[in-house]
């Protein structure tokens, strides 16, 4: 399990030699030590910050591939010794009444957002996405704080209508107890911010595994979370963290101390994940590959379309879990749409993701710029025609052109998500094809339609329509808010995470009844013994 993930983001050189190199870029960057990084860091925290002797990692800067700093990472072990930690005091947090809970939440979310600027430069240094990006991210954290604590107040069941007389019939939620977080590189804070803000409303415990090359943003959030805790005489295990590799993710899968696992990440690992987890009965909450595509109709607005696409697309270099890989483009505007986009891509400035003035940084590490090879020379294999873009950058760091290919709806090279920023061109010539187009690879999370019919609007959200999670109108794949549910259908793997009902995952439900009279009548007017 995992082993298609282990090593592709962790580079280990010895302490002495990291010694040497870290000051050359840990110094550039005083937001670091603001936000309490230094250049050898603690990868565990129990309620107390332990130095971990799972081997100690290096966080690179994928602008330069510069070291930023180091992190001694937990053992398996040292991960086992939070959880015990963790359940020793998780009753405590669940009998906590849940507006008490929703208020250590506030907090949170307050303490977040006094350090969003850090946090978000903290962000774009280590992933990669732009500053602008980075803050929003952070920003995202503090929205869904906000969302959880006023849900707090708001965790209801339903009353029903008994059959017998004399009783009351209603269901009850209660928290899971512990869950354990497993969030990817490219969404550090965020994907955890909705996981966790919305778990400790609902009264659990948590415990974070973030990816292994984001280590110093799962650092930075988790020093902000224990001093929120602490303040308010809380056992900081509570809100547990470890660093580590595939060792530490297969040991929570495979614990039955933890209630919950909910994963980002690769659908081959997510596989993994969901078979070990459902092997013992745990609850699981998958977030997984997105083969997102966008319909541009003849009626659409196509300035609307193309900042649309523009920014799903290219933004972040193509490594949103939503970003646009597929766009349908009808053939009455795929002329004038084609050539706009290429010119937009033409503009598009690439450089350092703490440059004000940059639109797309670097990918986050070596081993997608070799998906990012690879996925050209397969598309140009399948015929496929680089429109724009197609070129690895001779500079130092990660950095690709964001790359527009045109090519024929049957490729398979389309029916696979490559994490980079290339997006395929593809022509059709009537709504029900290009749904079906849609709808034609085997993940499920973002789509969107490009229309100014409202029969078209109709069919596309109806049960002819999208078959992903996320279906939109009129803007693009990416930009999810914060009140929806977050989360798609089919090899994305069917998890909701952020608004609207998706607390339910987080909590267990019991449907109680209540006799409140001196007779025992049976359901359906069973007669037993009389």
């Amino acid at each position: 399990m995992f082993a298609a993930s282990r090593n592709l983001f962790l580079r280990r050189g010895s302490l002495v030699a990291n010694r040497v190199r870290f000051s050359s870029c840990y110094d550039k960057y005083p937001f670091l030590a603001e936000l309490g990084i230094e250049k050898e860091n603690p990868g565990v925290f129990n309620g107390e910050w332990k130095t971990g002797s799972g081997g100690v990692t290096t966080s690179y800067n994928p602008t330069t591939n510069e070291p930023i700093a180091s992190v001694h990472q937990a053992s398996v072990e040292e991960y086992e010794e939070a959880v015990a930690r963790m359940t020793d005091c998780h009753e405590q947090w669940m009998t906590t009444p849940a507006p008490a809970r929703g208020e250590i939440v506030r907090q949170i979310g307050d303490e977040i957002r006094k350090s969003i600027k850090p946090l978000g430069q903290l962000i774009a240094l280590e992933v990669g996405k732009i500053q602008a990006e980075g803050i929003g991210e952070i920003q995202e954290y503090v929205d869904v704080c906000d969302f959880a604590t006023g849900l707090s107040r708001m965790l209801n069941g339903k009353v029903f209508p008994s059959e017998r007389p004399n009783h009351y019939m209603l269901e009850a939620w209660n928290p899971l107890g512990n869950v354990g977080i497993i969030s990817a590189f490219n969404f550090p804070a965020a994907v955890f911010g909705w996981n966790s803000a919305i778990s400790m409303v609902c009264g659990n415990a948590n415990i974070w595994k973030g990816a292994p090359s984001t280590p110093l943003v799962s650092i930075a959030i988790t020093k902000i979370l224990e001093k929120v805790m602490k303040r308010n005489d809380l056992p900081a295990a509570i809100c547990s963290m470890v660093t580590g590799d595939v060792d530490i993710g297969k040991a929570m899968c495979a614990d039955p101390n933890i209630n919950l696992v909910s994963f980002t990440g690769s659908t081959a690992v997510g596989r993994d994940v969901g078979n070990v987890v459902q092997n013992r009965f745990g609850k699981i909450l998958l977030e997984l590959g997105g083969n997102n595509a966008v319909i541009v109709h003849s009626d659409a607005d196509i300035e609307l379309a193309l900042r649309g696409v523009l920014f799903a697309a290219a933004g972040t270099a193509g490594q949103r879990c939503t970003s646009a890989r597929r766009l349908y483009l009808h053939k009455e505007i795929i002329g004038e749409l084609t050539d706009r986009l290429v010119k937009g891509y033409q503009s598009i400035k690439l450089g350092d993701p703490l440059d004000t003035n940059t639109l797309v940084g670097p990918l986050h590490n070596k081993a997608a710029v070799e998906i990012y090879k690879n996925t050209i020379n397969a598309a140009k294999e399948q015929g496929g025609e680089v429109l724009v873009g197609g070129n690895v950058l001779d500079k130092p760091g990660n950095f690709v052109e964001p790359t527009l290919i045109r090519i024929k709806g049957d490729a398979d090279v389309i029916k696979k998500e490559a994490f980079v920023p290339i997006s395929y061109i593809i022509e059709y010539d009537d709504l029900a094809s290009a749904i079906k187009q849609n709808n034609g690879v085997s993940q499920g999370l973002s789509s969107a339609l490009f229309t100014k019919d409202c029969g078209n609007i109709f069919k596309w959200l109806g049960p002819r329509g999208s078959d992903c999670g996320i279906t939109n109108v009129n803007i693009a794949t990416s930009g999810a808010e914060i009140g929806g549910a977050f989360g798609g259908e089919k090899e994305t793997g069917g998890g909701r995470e952020s608004g609207s009902d998706s607390w339910k995952q987080y909590m267990r439900r019991s449907t109680c009844t209540i006799n409140y009279g001196d007779d025992l009548p049976l359901a359906q007017g069973i007669k037993f013994g009389e």
